[in-house]
């Protein structure tokens, strides 16, 4: 079939494996999606290149999408292609964060890194990018054996990948929630409940045989509501600014980020689907 390659068969759990992992590809592509899109707004899209990150992140979702609903075990050639783009988005994009931010008279000051392009909001995209050509890896495993990535054990890989990328969201929180000088005591909760669920999906991989534990999983799944409950305290914190939501269109662009805080039910989704590909293949 056109876009496909050439069937191997898969066992279905890695099928079902790769559609969790989309469904967080899909969640972080458009938590990307909409705080670039704001983020760039604010900055009037002064350098042509800042319309790239939304118009790949919309790419990624809609292909995300795609591979949530596809049910064959068949690694899709288009959709490799995408979450390949979308990666080197975000290298890209991190690069010129950086760049940015180097730029500016004290580079490496607090008030540079509180002000300026934030240096790990590309990464979210990279991330989508590396879980989404991971997802189609592991869809494509033949039966019977282990699904890997890259030539290296799928689940383990994953697990790094997601504990790394919620360690990542989590110092980004920490920085810009020290900015805020921590007024609420729930901007505490990302910089705490992240790191643990990181270090306890980690856990499981140096476990040997490789199992997940029921620990990770339920700090995991309390971290998927933590994206969504973050969303409704950032419009809280939109609310207090002045005018509250009748000055919307100003207030969304100087309050906390609504579409942050999904990046970590993106990551942590993709740390559930590692927990399961490591309990169907203990030495995956």
């Amino acid at each position: 079939m056109r876009g496909l390659r050439r069937p191997r068969g898969s066992c279905p759990s890695t099928v079902q494996a790769a559609r969790r992992l989309n469904r967080g590809t899909a969640l972080l592509a458009s938590s990307v999606l909409l705080d670039s899109s704001l983020e760039h707004y604010r900055g009037s899209f002064r350098n042509p290149l800042m319309f790239l990150p939304p118009a790949i992140a919309a790419l990624t979702l809609g292909i995300s999408a795609h591979g949530t609903a596809d049910t064959r075990p068949l690694a899709h050639r288009a959709r490799q292609v995408a979450f390949a783009a979308a990666a080197l988005t975000g290298l890209a994009g991190t690069g010129l964060h950086v760049y940015n931010v180097l730029k500016r008279p004290g580079r490496l000051a607090w008030q540079n890194l509180f002000y300026g392009a934030p240096v790990g909001a590309p990464m979210a995209i990279l991330l989508a990018g590396l879980l989404g050509v991971a997802a189609e890896e592991v869809r494509h495993t033949r039966p019977g054996r282990s699904p890997r990535v890259m030539g290296l054990p799928g689940g383990r890989l994953l697990a790094l990948v997601s504990g790394a990328g919620l360690c990542g969201t989590a110092a980004e929180a920490a920085l810009l929630h020290f900015r805020g000088a921590y007024h609420n005591p729930a901007m505490f909760a990302p910089v705490t409940i992240a790191p643990l669920s990181a270090a306890l999906l980690l856990k499981s991989v140096c476990r040997t045989p490789h199992r997940p534990s029921r620990i990770a999983r339920v700090w995991l799944r309390i971290t998927v509501f933590l994206g969504f409950a973050g969303v409704g305290l950032h419009a809280y914190g939109v609310s207090r600014n002045m005018g509250g939501w009748r000055n919307w269109s100003q207030n969304l662009l100087s309050g906390p980020p609504l579409p942050a805080p999904p990046s970590f039910t993106g990551l942590a989704l993709a740390g559930l689907a590692a927990l399961g590909l490591l309990e169907d293949h203990p030495h995956a």
